[in-house]
């Protein structure tokens, strides 16, 4: 057996072999600082690690915590203990519930009582943890997108006005700004629509992987994230766009202005001097 196995076996033995077990995901920051906590190291997938008295931790640096098997009092404590590593915590975490339970039928999958598997190994719970996490932050993102419409509706009223400030052209780039970084982190932390790199290690798993994908709706989610991104970002530039052109004829007038009083000044110069 090598050591890779070996540190799944000493994990998984701290579960029930039967019994129905609760997992929670949750998104408690920006980021999660795992330095000085690869006690148990695994090749591929998250960082797993003991919590409570027969639980266990999924960790992901993107700032999702997966909770295994622990009650309401280990999950606050536990959550608490991670806090200090957590960068940015977020006031209201976002969470996904579900229970997993041993199915006997070979078709694994999402039911009525939760999600069925064959077994409470530690690979296939990595597998069920990245489902889970992914979903928590396309869930944040959805939040983040709808506030984003409701920021950009009163911006697009304030441009009719021709008095509109530098301070709107503010708020725009920082706008901009911040679509860039959802997708950012869509695309370089999350990897939402890449395939989990356990699942080369385990092919077995990925039947399991896809039938969660399909049912959490991960990939659709994503398309309409990503054309929710596409529409703010194009609406943003095409104010900006507007504002600095209205910024420009506004300077092209004080010009022609400037240049008609350098006319009448010489005009008039002319008419003294005849």
């Amino acid at each position: 057996m090598g050591t890779n196995d070996t540190a799944c076996s000493d994990l998984a033995v701290r579960l029930p072999t039967t019994a129905p077990i609760s997992v929670r995901a949750c998104l408690v920051g920006e980021r999660l600082h795992l330095r000085g906590l690869y006690e148990t190291p695994l090749e591929f997938g998250p960082l797993v690690v003991p919590a409570g008295a027969a639980g266990l931790a999924m960790l992901f640096r993107y700032g999702v915590i997966v909770l295994i098997n622990l009650d309401e009092t280990e999950a606050k404590a536990f959550l608490k203990e991670m806090r200090t590593r957590t960068e940015k915590p977020l006031r209201r975490m976002e969470t996904e519930e579900t229970r997993l339970y041993i199915t006997p039928t070979p078709a694994e999958g999402i039911s009525a009582e939760g999600i069925g598997v064959a077994d409470f190994s530690i690979p296939r719970l990595q597998v069920i943890a990245i489902v889970l996490a992914r979903s928590v932050v396309l869930a944040r993102y959805e939040a983040t997108m709808a506030s984003a419409f409701d920021v950009v509706e009163p911006l697009a009223l304030q441009i009719q006005d021709e008095r509109t400030s530098s301070r709107t052209l503010k708020q725009l780039l920082s706008h901009i700004g911040g679509t860039l970084l959802v997708q950012h982190k869509m695309i370089g932390r999350v990897e939402i629509q890449d395939k989990p790199e356990l699942l080369w290690d385990q092919p077995e798993l990925e039947r399991l992987y896809l039938r969660l994908e399909t049912e959490y709706e991960l990939r659709d989610r994503n398309t309409v994230l990503e054309r929710k991104l596409a529409l703010i970002s194009r609406t943003v530039e095409t104010i900006l766009t507007l504002l600095h052109n209205r910024r420009s004829l506004r300077v092209e007038w004080y010009i022609v202005g400037l240049i008609v009083f350098e006319v009448v000044l010489t005009l008039y110069d002319m008419w003294l001097k005849h």
